[in-house]
């Protein structure tokens, strides 16, 4: 079944598509679209047509083979195009990515400076309307002459070769079209180079990783109000002249925003005059998150509004563009960003839940928050999780656009390995999701065994909309499905809000 959005190939691109893009929904090809397509491939033919102008991929042979003709008829160019590139391993990328990819590739085709066949943006645009995902393998691509391999195979399964899903099953591409009622693709030689010759994977997975980031983060500066109101502590750390000296955009925002949710906590008096900095200082650490997130905001919003191909064709002025559009730069940057991102507010989050659980830090609730101490454990394995869920997060921090290696006889000598980055700041926007859910079953659950109840309406509605899905933990239970089932709470209710 399509979904209600509809994405209008004329409009600009935005990060919430690409989300929508895991279910079917509609892909709009409307006149303006065509007009500018079939514009575009006409004057590819006019170019190809001139033995005296060069093109790259359509007449040459690819990469450091660039000296040497390509195959003498387009089909077999296509063939040439896509066959030596199906060496990606590993596997198979999340479907929510390999579609969101597609749809960034779709997007950059159909401004009409590739010079692709107008079947191909219509072909694509029909794939949307199904439950059809190529099977993308994970590792292959470094991001310098756009995600070559990762793209040959989603384009070979596109034209029945290679594996699919239809309905989250696996089989052989030529059955999965079949199934979704697909008509494979017929590619030339151009058309194949411009399906592969962008960092599309490495903008959708950067695009995802960054809508994922942000729900935690703002689930995060919730959380900490909550903790807050929980142990009766006092939000003068928040002051509004206090924070406005500090100077920091991002502080400001982040600060008033935790303000308003904390808007009517009393504190208890029982706590030391400053509290550790997991609470005192989480406004200037959530807020320089706020502000490294809005500089990967503007990274992404150019990239999906960007075109990411070689070579570009300019009917207009009768230009051939040969040049380095397709080298995901900006986006390794702003995935490593995120990953970093990622990292500090994860470690805030474990942080906060082992002062949670600490009775030396708790104003007095028993450890662990177990409802019978010894008898019970309570959050003790969910805490051992989220250190490993840390750690995790930590190692996937390591920038990859710093891992520059020259490959193909040095033509790439250098490369930016943005897909790395961007796959990697995907992995763990999913821990970061767990580490929310995990010290928000602990504040549900520190309530529960003497926590007091929350004097801000919003923190109490909060624990209360937690309370209504998660029973408290006592006795001991697997907490798994727990933990999963507090993320999608509090990130729905922040989701909400915004």
């Amino acid at each position: 079944m399509i979904t209600d959005a509809t994405v209008d190939l004329d409009a600009p691109l935005t990060g919430d598509h690409l989300a929508r893009a895991a279910a079917p929904l509609a892909v709009l090809v409307g006149p303006p679209v065509r007009e500018r397509v079939e514009r575009g491939r006409e004057h590819l033919r006019t170019v190809l047509a001139d033995d005296e102008r060069p093109v790259y991929g359509a007449k040459t042979g690819f990469g450091a083979l660039i000296g040497y003709a390509g195959r003498e008829t387009e089909a077999d160019q296509a063939d040439n195009t896509l066959a030596h590139l199906g060496a990606g391993q590993g596997p198979d990328l999340p479907a929510d990515v390999a579609r969101a990819a597609l749809l960034v590739r779709t997007w950059s085709l159909a401004r009409g400076v590739s010079g692709v066949s107008a079947h191909v943006v219509d072909g694509l645009a029909a794939m949307f309307a199904t439950t059809f995902v190529p099977a993308i393998p994970r590792y292959g691509s470094v991001g310098a002459s756009g995600d070559l391999i990762p793209l040959a195979h989603a384009t070979q399964a596109l034209r029945g070769r290679g594996h699919a899903y239809v309905d989250g099953e696996r089989m052989p591409a030529a059955d999965a079209l079949r199934r979704a009622g697909l008509t494979p693709l017929t590619l030339d030689g151009r058309d194949a180079l411009a399906l592969v010759n962008g960092t599309s994977v490495t903008t959708a997975a950067t695009a995802l990783a960054l809508g994922r980031v942000r729900a935690c983060h703002r689930a995060v500066q919730d959380l900490t109000c909550l903790l807050v109101d929980v142990l009766g502590a006092d939000p003068a750390f928040l002051g509004t002249r206090l924070i406005t000296a500090f100077g920091h955009p991002g502080v400001v925002d982040v600060a008033e925003r935790m303000r308003a949710t904390l808007s009517g906590t009393v504190p208890s008096g029982g706590r030391a005059l400053q509290e550790p900095y997991s609470i005192r200082c989480s406004p200037q650490l959530l807020g320089a998150a706020e502000d490294a997130l809005r500089y990967v905001d503007g990274v992404v919003r150019a990239d999906l509004g960007g075109v990411s191909d070689n070579p570009l064709f300019f009917p207009d002025d009768d230009l051939v563009a040969h040049g380095g559009n397709f080298f995901g730069q900006p986006a390794a940057f702003a995935a490593d960003v995120l990953a970093l991102v990622t990292a500090s507010v994860g470690n805030l989050a474990e942080r906060q839940l082992d002062l949670l659980v600490d009775p030396a830090r708790n104003t007095g609730l028993p450890p662990m928050l177990a409802a019978g101490p010894g008898a019970q454990h309570g959050l003790q394995g969910v805490q051992l999780a989220t250190t490993a869920f840390v750690a995790e997060i930590r190692r996937a921090a390591a920038p990859a656009s710093t891992q520059s290696l020259p490959t193909n006889l040095h033509n790439q000598d250098v490369v930016p390995f943005g897909t790395q980055a961007a796959l990697r700041a995907h992995d763990a926007a999913g821990l970061l999701e767990l580490l929310c859910g995990s010290l928000a079953l602990g504040l549900r659950q520190a309530v529960h065994v003497g926590g007091r109840r929350p004097t801000a309406p919003r923190c109490a509605a909060l624990v209360d909309a937690l309370a209504a899905a998660i029973d408290p933990v006592d006795p001991d239970r697997p907490l798994d499905g727990d933990v999963r089932v507090a993320a999608e709470v509090v990130l729905g209710l922040t989701a909400d809000r915004w």
